[in-house]
């Protein structure tokens, strides 16, 4: 039996505690919102426009009122990359592991990390743990997208899964929308670009990043989107707004609007034509020296 709606009427986390006192299993799955030329009336009599579901934004699966797994569209959800954010590896251990390990499966790969002493079996529960209620929290702030909660579905066998209290993921979650708002006021926009100022080394000289604000750092380009450095980067659209916001305050980086986004002339060479390249693209060797600079100071 499925339940449908969308959470602009029942919210996530009206749904988390549905699942939790009922001990449900399955997987609830949110989409993003397409609205429709159509109009639906709701329970207090309003019109609104009508929305359906598009690709999927993000799941969560449960079993027996458990939090076990939840993956993010946007992200990749390999093991060495849940690893690498987590700290346990670094970027170039996970690059081979993930070149070495793509015809293995999550279980597999694991035990062979655990064998060849890369990681321990606490690291991989703990990792995954949070990479799984990270998640759940960023769909604790949404308010708009359609969802379906399948009954007795669950993740391929493969899959590590770990089992969490939703009790606990629903308070510390309640606790973080109230620390998010302020975030997508500022940042209501994952589309927008980000650039560096001018004299880039001398607004860095001093300053001290973390491991995940440098990988944010080391993407910044105009041509890169916030949304697709969070992709790059394996992080949730809170994840990527708390690191922007930290950089913007600071005077590191400044937003704008990325070139498929400006405004052109019809016809104009180089007017845009379509939805940009879902790629990534780095000026690695700008960066690079930027690093190198401040490193340098």
């Amino acid at each position: 039996m499925a339940l449908k709606g969308n959470l602009a009427d029942f919210s996530t986390t009206q749904i988390l505690n549905l699942i939790n006192l009922a001990r449900k299993t399955g997987t609830l799955r949110v989409y993003e919102p397409v609205v429709t030329n159509e109009t639906i009336t709701d329970g207090a009599g309003n019109k609104r426009p009508k929305i359906v579901p598009g690709t999927e934004r993000a799941s969560a699966s449960f079993r027996e009122g458990k939090l076990i797994l939840a993956t993010m569209g946007i992200q990749d959800g390999h093991l060495a990359n849940v690893l690498q954010k987590a700290g346990k590896l670094n970027t170039e251990q996970a690059r081979i592991i993930r070149e070495r390990g793509a015809k293995y499966s999550d279980k597999a790969l694991a035990l062979m990390l655990i064998n060849a002493n890369y990681v321990n079996q606490t690291d991989i529960v703990r990792s995954i743990q949070q990479h799984t209620v990270d998640i759940v929290y960023d769909m604790m702030a949404w308010a708009k997208e359609p969802f379906i909660f399948q009954e007795n579905e669950l993740p391929p066998a493969d899959r590590i899964t770990v089992p969490i209290d939703l009790k606990n993921v629903i308070i510390e979650g309640t606790r973080r929308i109230k620390e998010i708002k302020p975030l997508e006021d500022e940042l209501p926009n994952l589309d927008m670009a980000l650039k560096f100022p001018d004299s880039p080394s001398e607004k860095f000289r001093g300053i001290h990043l973390s491991v995940e604000e440098w990988r944010v750092v080391s993407f910044i380009n105009p041509k890169n989107s916030i949304r697709q450095i969070a992709k790059s980067c394996n992080m949730t659209d809170t994840e990527i707004r708390r690191v922007v916001y930290g950089l913007l305050q600071a005077g590191l980086v400044e937003l704008l609007k990325p070139p498929h986004l400006q405004p052109q002339p019809v016809g104009a060479p180089g007017a845009y034509a379509g939805p940009p390249r879902p790629q990534v693209t780095v000026k690695r060797s700008v960066v690079e020296r930027l690093i190198a600079r401040i490193k340098e100071t």
